[in-house]
């Protein structure tokens, strides 16, 4: 999702774009014990329905936390998405006392969250330590992220197979860290996509939970029907690669501020037919009162893809 808003502008001038141990139980301190192996699938229901991003560039959001988080909860948001870092600014997490501030108001509405960090693979120490920067975080009242994910789309690393093995080892890295039961969610280039060719799905199946495409069908194509067949084959593609049809799907439609009502409508439609996990737009800042509305039916999304 790049360091978002950077990636978008990037994309639209190169029109580079696609095609197509363990640690502390998250939520508070005073959570729950670590699940056992019969509630261990409902794990990743965080993932599930309608949620919402945020990322380091939302100004607003970050000068007024709670009222975002409020406006959120209002709008049917069930999971957070929260951009702790990347790889280009030099701090572990990014306003953390404002970050606090959100992981306390959705909480207390009953809402998940989830950290994302993009990493550049450039430096697999740092993007480690920031990464288990954000899984660690804790707030003063003892709170933490509900879960991680980590956003798969950096190109500093221009060769793909460096690029592949380097994404390889840190993934494997945070997985032996976290152990099997924390909830990994991996931030993917949607299906063909021209920065990332012949992206292994399959290799980032055996590290991640959930996978969160990005399916920018604002980029790729126009109208109610481009949108529903973009969709449609964003989710076959994950399900083909990795050979498996309930894997755990959290998709990740267009950018919000250049998606008409309809088109949302459409992402809906489509979504709801294919049955994944979950839906979102990118991002909370640009999504309009029309476009929530059609986001709604989103939070209908049952029990599929549960691991």
């Amino acid at each position: 999702m790049a360091d978002a808003r950077f990636r978008l502008r990037v994309l639209a001038l190169l029109t580079v774009v696609a095609v197509a141990g363990g640690v502390a139980v998250p939520g508070t301190a005073q959570d729950a014990p670590a699940p056992t192996a019969a509630s261990t699938p409902r794990r990743l229901d965080l993932y599930r329905g309608l949620g919402s991003w945020t990322d380091i560039y939302d100004v607003v959001t970050y000068e007024q936390p709670v009222a975002a988080i409020a406006r959120m909860h209002d709008k049917g948001v069930r999971t957070v998405y929260i951009e702790t870092a990347n790889y280009r600014i030099n701090r572990k997490i990014f306003r953390p006392k404002k970050v606090a501030r959100m992981i306390h108001a959705a909480h207390r509405r009953g809402m998940k969250v989830v950290a994302w960090y993009l990493p550049g693979f450039d430096d697999l120490d740092r993007d480690y330590r920031r990464a288990m920067a954000a899984i660690r975080f804790t707030t003063p009242r003892g709170h933490r992220f509900d879960a991680f994910a980590l956003d798969i789309e950096a190109t500093v690393v221009r060769d793909i197979s460096v690029r592949n093995r380097r994404m390889r080892v840190l993934s494997r890295r945070l997985r032996e860290a976290v152990g099997r039961r924390y909830p990994l969610g991996a931030i993917v280039p949607e299906a063909g996509a021209l920065y990332w060719p012949d992206f292994p799905y399959a290799t980032v199946d055996r590290y991640y939970d959930v996978f969160l495409p990005m399916a920018y069908f604002t980029f790729r194509t126009s109208g109610p029907e481009g949108v529903r067949r973009f969709t449609r084959r964003n989710i076959r593609a994950i399900r083909r690669a990795t050979g498996d049809p309930d894997v755990p799907i959290h998709i990740i439609g267009g950018v919000a501020g250049d998606a008409s009502p309809r088109e949302v409508a459409a992402f809906v439609g489509a979504t709801l037919d294919a049955a994944p996990l979950g839906a979102s737009l990118y991002e909370f800042e640009t999504t309009t009162d029309a476009q929530w509305r059609r986001l709604a039916p989103l939070n209908r999304l049952t029990a599929t893809g549960t691991r």
